[in-house]
């Protein structure tokens, strides 16, 4: 795939992807109105929402430059993606999803949001375990196989690989 027909896909799955779960669902739950909650607990949400964008967004970039293709399985990239944040953990965009939901959570303080960051990442598991890594199985190969040793799937390392 072209990289400006990747990069113009992968910004719509990008929207449509983690804008509408991160950043419309939770919305609708909460109207993004505060509850009670601990100061601290604010800012730490805080922080985890702004970390969850610091990795998503070059998380998406990266299937562009690196895999030659988008994150979106309809147009999947032609090469396994493994630099970046993939170095530490082989789902950083998934990791980052979960830390803007639950840095909303404790932001806005609203236990709903936990609740729904729980079912969010119960789907992306099943997802993951049973249609995502079997595909990059069948497409990658050893090449796969030797990644998925070398890297954890959900707990970032903290070092380098």
């Amino acid at each position: 795939m072209r990289k400006p027909v990747a990069a113009t896909v992968t910004s719509l799955f990008f929207v449509l992807g983690p804008g509408l779960v991160a950043g419309v669902a939770p919305w609708l739950i909460t109207g993004w109105h505060f509850g009670p909650t601990w100061p601290p607990l604010r800012v730490l949400g805080g922080l985890m929402v702004v970390a969850g964008a610091v990795v998503i967004v070059p998380a998406f970039v990266r299937f562009v430059v690196e895999g030659l293709g988008t994150p979106m399985p309809a147009a999947a990239p032609s090469r396994l993606v493994v630099g970046g944040f993939y170095r530490y953990v082989r789902n950083p965009m998934y990791v980052a999803v979960e830390l803007a939901i639950v840095g909303q959570a404790l932001l806005l303080g609203r236990l709903s949001l936990l609740w729904y960051a729980a079912l969010v990442g119960a789907v992306t598991w099943l997802f993951v375990r049973f249609y995502e890594e079997p595909t990059l199985r069948r497409t990658f190969g050893q090449e796969y196989e030797d990644y998925r040793r070398a890297v954890p799937g959900w707990i970032p390392r903290l070092r380098r690989g």
